[in-house]
Protein backbone atom coordinates (compact mmCIF):
# COMPACT_ATOMS: atom_id res chain seq x y z
CA UNK A 1 0.00 0.00 0.00
CA UNK A 2 1.17 3.49 -0.90
CA UNK A 3 0.26 6.67 0.93
CA UNK A 4 0.77 10.16 -0.43
CA UNK A 5 1.50 13.08 1.87
CA UNK A 6 0.81 16.51 0.42
CA UNK A 7 2.00 19.83 1.77
CA UNK A 8 2.52 23.41 0.71
CA UNK A 9 -1.01 24.66 0.21
CA UNK A 10 -2.32 27.81 1.77
CA UNK A 11 -3.53 31.33 1.21
CA UNK A 12 -1.62 33.61 -1.13
CA UNK A 13 -2.27 36.92 -2.82
CA UNK A 14 -2.66 37.15 -6.58
CA UNK A 15 0.73 37.28 -8.22
CA UNK A 16 2.33 35.31 -5.42
CA UNK A 17 3.87 31.86 -5.37
CA UNK A 18 3.44 28.53 -3.65
CA UNK A 19 5.32 25.27 -3.83
CA UNK A 20 3.43 22.01 -3.37
CA UNK A 21 5.11 18.77 -2.38
CA UNK A 22 3.87 15.20 -2.48
CA UNK A 23 5.87 12.34 -1.01
CA UNK A 24 4.99 8.69 -1.54
CA UNK A 25 5.61 6.30 1.32
CA UNK A 26 4.91 2.67 2.07
CA UNK A 27 5.58 -0.17 -0.31
CA UNK A 28 6.85 1.68 -3.35
CA UNK A 29 8.85 -0.40 -5.79
CA UNK A 30 8.68 1.82 -8.83
CA UNK A 31 6.83 4.93 -9.93
CA UNK A 32 5.97 5.78 -13.49
CA UNK A 33 4.18 9.07 -13.97
CA UNK A 34 3.37 11.58 -11.26
CA UNK A 35 1.05 14.51 -11.52
CA UNK A 36 -1.05 17.20 -9.96
CA UNK A 37 -4.78 17.61 -10.44
CA UNK A 38 -7.07 20.28 -9.12
CA UNK A 39 -10.76 20.84 -8.60
CA UNK A 40 -12.12 24.33 -8.11
CA UNK A 41 -15.57 25.25 -6.80
CA UNK A 42 -18.21 24.01 -9.21
CA UNK A 43 -15.60 22.72 -11.63
CA UNK A 44 -14.47 19.33 -12.86
CA UNK A 45 -11.22 17.84 -11.68
CA UNK A 46 -8.52 18.56 -14.24
CA UNK A 47 -4.92 17.64 -14.82
CA UNK A 48 -2.67 20.57 -14.00
CA UNK A 49 0.71 19.05 -14.74
CA UNK A 50 2.27 15.65 -15.21
CA UNK A 51 5.78 14.29 -15.37
CA UNK A 52 7.12 10.93 -16.52
CA UNK A 53 9.94 9.05 -14.85
CA UNK A 54 12.31 10.27 -17.54
CA UNK A 55 11.34 13.87 -16.90
CA UNK A 56 8.98 14.63 -19.76
CA UNK A 57 6.38 17.15 -18.64
CA UNK A 58 3.01 18.36 -19.79
CA UNK A 59 0.83 21.19 -18.54
CA UNK A 60 -2.69 22.42 -18.82
CA UNK A 61 -2.89 25.43 -21.11
CA UNK A 62 -4.16 27.56 -18.25
CA UNK A 63 -0.97 27.14 -16.21
CA UNK A 64 1.64 26.86 -18.94
CA UNK A 65 4.47 29.29 -18.32
CA UNK A 66 3.47 29.84 -14.69
CA UNK A 67 3.71 26.40 -13.09
CA UNK A 68 6.63 23.99 -13.08
CA UNK A 69 6.45 20.33 -12.12
CA UNK A 70 9.51 18.39 -11.02
CA UNK A 71 10.32 15.15 -9.23
CA UNK A 72 12.97 13.54 -7.09
CA UNK A 73 12.93 9.86 -7.91
CA UNK A 74 15.24 8.95 -5.04
CA UNK A 75 12.77 10.46 -2.58
CA UNK A 76 9.59 9.44 -4.45
CA UNK A 77 8.50 13.04 -4.32
CA UNK A 78 6.86 15.33 -6.85
CA UNK A 79 6.73 19.11 -6.63
CA UNK A 80 4.65 21.83 -8.19
CA UNK A 81 6.09 25.32 -8.23
CA UNK A 82 3.26 27.78 -8.81
CA UNK A 83 4.15 31.34 -9.76
CA UNK A 84 2.04 34.31 -10.80
CA UNK A 85 -0.97 32.80 -9.11
CA UNK A 86 -4.40 34.00 -10.15
CA UNK A 87 -7.76 33.81 -8.43
CA UNK A 88 -8.77 31.19 -10.99
CA UNK A 89 -6.09 28.91 -9.55
CA UNK A 90 -8.07 28.57 -6.33
CA UNK A 91 -8.82 24.88 -5.92
CA UNK A 92 -8.05 21.74 -4.01
CA UNK A 93 -4.90 20.26 -5.48
CA UNK A 94 -4.47 16.49 -5.54
CA UNK A 95 -1.29 14.55 -6.07
CA UNK A 96 -1.48 11.42 -8.21
CA UNK A 97 1.11 8.67 -8.49
CA UNK A 98 1.16 5.80 -10.98
CA UNK A 99 3.08 2.78 -9.68
CA UNK A 100 2.47 0.74 -12.85
CA UNK A 101 -0.01 -1.41 -10.92
CA UNK A 102 -2.25 1.17 -9.25
CA UNK A 103 -2.86 4.88 -9.26
CA UNK A 104 -2.83 6.54 -5.85
CA UNK A 105 -4.34 9.85 -4.81
CA UNK A 106 -3.30 12.30 -2.15
CA UNK A 107 -5.81 13.71 0.31
CA UNK A 108 -5.76 17.11 -1.34
CA UNK A 109 -4.38 20.45 -0.25
CA UNK A 110 -6.29 23.72 -0.47
CA UNK A 111 -4.82 26.58 -2.47
CA UNK A 112 -6.63 29.88 -2.12
CA UNK A 113 -5.59 32.91 -4.13
CA UNK A 114 -6.98 36.24 -3.01
CA UNK A 115 -7.29 39.30 -5.23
Amino acid sequence: QVQLAESGGGLVQAGGSLRLSCAASGTVFSINAMGWYRQGPGKQRELVAGITRSGTTNYADSVKGRFTISRDNAKNTVYLQMNSLESEDTAVYYCNVDTYTYRYWGQGTQVTVSS
